[in-house]
């Protein structure tokens, strides 16, 4: 029995792996169509208002899209805890994933959010989301510097868990899309919370049920 649960717990790890790093592809396709800088590609283009009305909204913008791609491999690689034979490893990508939210993404992501597409309630969801980011990530560094690495580790998940609300968020987008055919302001209204609240119940489902 032992034995299945372990060849069972396995197979999970490595389908997460596989399914990661399919849709940290995604992600990195998204984030080069922004480089070289262009105004008139992908989201940008129906952000025109606050382009031409707003010069640091694309200060803000260029900020979260070129931090959070490192943020999604550096998030993924530390809560996996493993050094891959480097000293320190885990630690140093535990590292650069909090520094780059708290002085970065979770900043100008807030900033993004006040002028998000959807109206008031997309403003209100992506405002309290980057809140949350800012805060878990936060939390979890403060724990490893008081060493209360359990505390930390259930954190980091947290934080993780908001991380890739980015992915999440465009894969409910494409299932409501298809099957509802929504007004597009409906879907971003939906989208803004779909986005991370399932994402954040899971992670606290799983830390109630210590497997976390």
């Amino acid at each position: 029995m032992y034995l299945v649960k372990r060849t069972i717990l396995t197979f999970l790890k490595i389908l997460l792996i596989i399914g990661f790093g399919y849709f940290f592809w995604l992600m990195l396709k998204i984030t080069l169509e922004y480089i070289p800088l262009n105004t008139n590609v992908s989201f940008l283009m129906i952000k025109q208002t606050e382009v031409t009305e707003r010069p640091e909204y694309l200060y803000f913008f260029y900020t979260h899209i070129y931090t959070s791609i490192f943020i999604l491999l550096t998030g993924f690689l530390a809560i996996l805890r493993k050094d891959f034979g480097l000293k320190s490893f885990h630690r140093n990508a535990g590292k650069i994933y909090i520094f780059l939210i708290l002085l970065f993404a979770a900043p100008s992501g807030i900033y993004m959010g006040i002028f998000a597409n959807g109206g008031f309630l997309s403003k209100i969801s992506f405002v309290i989301l980057g809140c949350l980011w800012w805060f878990s990530t936060y939390k979890a560094f403060s724990l490893a510097q008081q060493k209360k690495f359990k505390e930390h580790k259930q954190w980091m998940w947290r934080s993780f868990a908001l991380t890739i609300s980015a992915i999440t968020l465009r894969m409910w987008k494409i299932i409501i899309v298809y099957l509802f055919h929504p007004n597009p302001m409906d879907v971003y209204q939906i989208i803004a919370w779909l986005g991370w609240i399932p994402n954040l119940l899971l992670i606290e489902y799983l830390i109630s049920k210590k497997h976390l």
